[in-house]
């Protein structure tokens, strides 16, 4: 089978009322707390208002979804029957694909070109029934996160997390400064190897024992932001650390090795930036007495990192699956059979196995599960895909493309703070599918620095709001869990100063040493 994307022709009005409606669910996230609604509630009705108008307005793209079909090596294996969108049935042979003429092909204009380009055909697969906002939901983010939630919260009863807290804790001393340079660091480096949203539940975890313990409780809450915002620091390390990183150096050629020696000096640079920033922010301060120094290491020699481990044995088990669940969280591009199924079925994978040790009362676990996360994360994949159809994001990539033009230095600043910007409250992947699209198409060299721009820009703007990155909303959720108080406009507040200093770093270096 042939699958074709959808072609509706889109009017500016139609987009310029989708345009509203994110607008729309940005204020209302932002008045979270003063129209006292989860996020899923909200978000989730947005997503019906935007299915219903979609639907009423014609753009989206119902009917049978084509599944089990791939890419064909060869025009050869082109040659069959495909269906027209408007349902007509043709044949199509070798000689008439290559032919200009659509006439001789029995095609459409619009099929015919998608049959010149060679991506655009797939052979084989079988048609099912799908509803329009099943594909629209990113299922593989939804399968970490639910993956890597039940898998720490089940690891974390084995004392594994307590035991390096607890051991952590006792390096620094029961000194803040120290607590938060250590965390910060693990942070960046465990959003450099594993996912941003696995490492912030890990180290968010690591952080409310470990204050809990030393009875600072007062500066969990600094902790965790700055945790949360490091985590987009950090996943700028590596080519894998982010989809948007994939994306953007993939269509660059950038090589994995080359993307870690240019964006290592940044993220050192960042990393200790925010912390020397948070900690003037939060207030987070070297003991200076030797009465509180005394007081902190008799807190600390008082822990036993061992009081939380019931079975040794699983305590062992947990280490070793927690070191595995890393390792492969890492490799994942590269393992064979694991490459095809990617992350969310590892961290599925991981969690199941781990609940096998609970596995006569595993409810328990699943109540303790984030749903209204969960819920927000899959309306606003819906929402998203939505605007897609409506020509939302393209609308903001002729802005984008309109910016280039702004020449070699203003151009590529621009873009970055753009890029940014718009990453804040829409989600990167698309948007950085889309710049880099639009790089392409403008012939860009793999050198010019508009590559960098975008991945900068499209990593860095998750620091802006809440929802501008999932690691960030799984920061806020946290403290939520902690009966701290965050909602959306205190989160920018509080991030907007940070999220500036990154942005300006960020310029700075692309114009300085990336050009």
């Amino acid at each position: 089978m042939l699958l074709l994307a959808n072609t509706t022709e889109v009017s500016l009005g139609v987009t310029l009322l989708f345009s509203l409606l994110l607008v729309g669910l940005i204020s209302c996230l932002a008045l979270e707390e003063k129209i006292h609604a989860k996020k899923s509630v909200i978000a989730g009705s947005f997503a019906v208002i935007c299915l219903l108008l979609g639907a009423a307005f014609h753009i989206l793209p119902f009917g049978h979804v084509v599944v089990g079909s791939y890419q064909p090596a060869n025009l050869e294996e082109v040659e069959g029957d495909y269906v027209e969108p408007d349902g007509d049935h043709v044949h199509v042979d070798v000689e008439s694909i290559s032919d200009k003429s659509d006439s001789d092909t029995g095609l459409s204009e619009s099929t015919h070109e998608k049959h010149q380009e060679q991506h655009a055909l797939h052979v084989d697969g079988h048609e099912i029934s799908m509803p329009v906002y099943i594909p629209a939901i990113d299922w593989g983010v939804i399968a970490i996160i639910l993956g890597s939630s039940l898998f720490v919260d089940i690891t974390s009863r084995s004392g594994l997390f307590t035991w390096i807290a607890i051991r952590v804790t006792k390096l620094s001393k029961g000194d803040p400064l120290l607590l938060l340079i250590a965390y910060g660091i693990m942070t960046v480096v465990f959003s450099a190897v594993l996912n941003n949203v696995t490492a912030m539940i890990i180290v968010g975890s690591l952080t409310a024992v470990s204050l809990s313990r030393l009875a600072r409780k007062e500066l969990l809450l600094g902790f965790l932001l700055v945790e949360g915002l490091l985590t987009n620091v950090g996943g700028l390390l590596t080519l894998i650390s982010s989809v948007p990183n994939i994306i953007v150096g993939t269509a660059a050629n950038i090589s994995f090795v080359t993307f870690f020696l240019r964006a290592a000096p940044y993220v050192v640079v960042a990393t200790a930036a925010t912390l020397a920033m948070g900690a003037w922010v939060f207030k987070v301060r070297r003991l200076s007495t030797e009465a509180e120094k005394q007081e902190a290491l008799q807190l600390v020699d008082g822990f036993d990192e061992n009081d939380g481990i019931q079975s040794v044995m699983f305590f062992r088990f947990g280490a070793i699956m927690l070191g595995l669940f890393i390792a492969v969280i890492a490799t994942t591009s590269v393992l064979p059979l694991i490459s095809d199924l990617e992350m969310g079925f590892v961290a599925l994978a991981f969690a199941a196995v781990m609940l096998w040790r609970y596995k006569s009362d595993v409810d328990q676990f699943y109540k303790a599960v984030d749903w209204d996360l969960l819920g927000f994360f899959m309306a606003l994949f819906v929402v998203i895909n939505v605007m897609e159809h409506a020509k939302v994001l393209d609308l903001i990539g002729v802005g984008v493309a309109q910016i280039i033009d702004w020449g070699d230095i203003g151009g590529t600043a621009a873009v970055l703070i753009s890029a940014a910007g718009f990453s804040s409250v829409t989600d990167n992947i698309p948007l950085a599918a889309m710049l880099a699209k639009i790089l392409s198409s403008l012939g860009t060299p793999d050198s010019s620095a508009l590559w960098w721009s975008v991945i900068f820009g499209a990593n860095l703007g998750g620091n802006i709001t809440p929802i501008g990155s999932a690691s960030t909303l799984v920061a806020v959720t946290i403290i939520h869990k902690n009966e701290l108080e965050m909602s959306f406009g205190k989160f920018v507040k509080i991030a907007a100063p940070f999220a500036l200093l990154h942005l300006a770093l960020a310029t700075a270096y692309v114009l300085l040493f990336l050009r």
